[in-house]
């Protein structure tokens, strides 16, 4: 792809790679299960993308029975997938089954549902970028529409249903996108590129890896890698235009990727790639003002890691980051309502190069989807404890980048 961080972002998933890592060609714009049977209009913010479902117990268990898997892949990489990955999970055992794929999607490296359950989303990660529908009822794909940036590797829907929020990694900026009464996309209603501050050390430019909406509904935050910063926004819900009102830094070089917040709120937890730390974040409803604080251990020693993601149990009380480079998922204790992470201990992914994870929406299983293996791990969550047991064999599924579990 045409830009230095591109390159950056082929060379981190290719590292030591299989015949299965990801090489991303410069290529023109534009994952699956049977479709949810609940199709309820409203659902919580949590509940718009991979790893943050936080539905009660009994209302994720009905109705019983396998329930859907999709998965991302890349397309247009030596042994990819054809599309948007379809599969079912059995949500007691966790075994998986495959389904088939939904074709038509270029290279749907991230997914992202609708809150009514009836859409779903995928990022078109080319030099081209664009986001794309897909109706569940039918797998029919309602369209794409430009990011109109390069390399969006990360989507969310907006609690209220009406705008998609994407962010463009090879190009530094975010989007938004109108949402329709039928799920389709509408035309870009805005587009942010991070130009301020200067990118840290040894980045060539901003490099947004994630956008996503706060618990409360406040504001979105976007995550930039290139800046070692993290953008806060108010979303005009009439037009769809940001309004930056805050923005936080990170230790220089530190490479902030992924967000992920505490159940209560007031806290947020940051996986920073680059300098393989975790920090612990408090977060202000009323200003949308991030407070980074002291970096942590991902519990991997000190050798190249680049953690990837960090979610947090429905009940609050325990988090897992999923580390790429050590292969491996660490398990911490929440503590302080939310105020503070405690490394308890790593658990082998069973698979290479964890990418992405995902709590089932009852919090009984945890998904990691392993790029280089090629496979998808299943871990049974003790709610108790928060230990993890691996469950059975990983399930094979090409070039997994991501695991959305319904």
């Amino acid at each position: 792809m045409g830009s230095g961080g591109l390159s950056r972002r082929r060379f981190v998933g290719t590292l030591a790679g299989s015949a299965a890592g990801v090489t991303l060609p410069a290529a023109t714009a534009c994952d699956d299960t049977p479709a949810p049977a609940d199709t309820a209009d409203t659902a919580a913010p949590e509940a718009t993308g991979p790893g943050t479902r936080p539905s009660s117990r009994t209302e994720s268990r009905e109705p019983s029975g396998p329930r859907p898997l999709h998965l991302g892949t890349y397309t247009s990489v030596d042994g990819g997938g054809e599309g948007i990955g379809l599969a079912t999970y059995d949500p007691e055992s966790g075994r998986i089954i495959g389904a088939g794929t939904i074709g038509g999607v270029g290279d749907p490296s991230y997914l992202a549902l609708h809150p009514n359950g009836r859409t779903l989303y995928a990022v078109n990660e080319r030099e081209d970028g664009a986001v794309t529908a897909v109706r569940l009822a039918d797998r029919k794909v309602l369209g794409s529409r430009s990011t109109g940036g390069a390399a969006p590797c990360h989507l969310s829907v907006h609690p209220s249903g009406r705008w998609l929020l994407s962010a463009n990694y090879g190009t530094g900026s975010v989007a938004v996108h109108p949402i329709d009464a039928s799920g389709a996309l509408g035309e870009r209603t805005d587009l942010v590129t991070h130009s301020d501050p200067a990118p840290g050390p040894d980045q060539d430019g901003p490099h947004a890896h994630q956008f996503v909406t706060s618990p409360d509904g406040g504001h979105v935050l976007a995550v930039d890698l290139g800046t070692d910063t993290v953008y806060s926004y108010r979303l005009d819900q009439k037009a769809g235009t940001l309004t930056e009102v805050a923005r936080a830094k990170t230790e220089p070089g530190a490479g902030p990727r992924h967000l992920t917040f505490h159940p209560g709120g007031r806290y947020a937890y940051l996986a920073n790639e680059v300098d393989n730390t975790v920090a612990v974040c408090a977060y202000d409803t009323g200003t949308g003002r991030l407070s980074i604080g002291a970096e942590q251990s991902t519990g991997t020693g000190s050798g190249t890691n680049y953690p990837a993601q960090l979610v947090v149990t429905r009940n609050g009380r325990y988090a897992y980051l999923a580390n790429r480079g050590h292969n491996s998922l660490a398990r911490y204790a929440v503590e302080a309502d939310g105020a503070r992470l405690r490394l308890l201990d790593t658990v082998p992914v069973s698979g290479d190069f964890p990418r992405q994870i995902a709590l089932s929406p009852d919090g009984t299983l945890l998904f990691t989807a392993n790029q280089r293996s090629s496979t998808v791990s299943v871990f049974h969550v003790d709610e108790d404890s928060g230990e993890l047991k691996l469950a059975g064999e990983p399930f094979t599924s090409p070039v997994a980048v991501c695991a959305l579990p319904l």
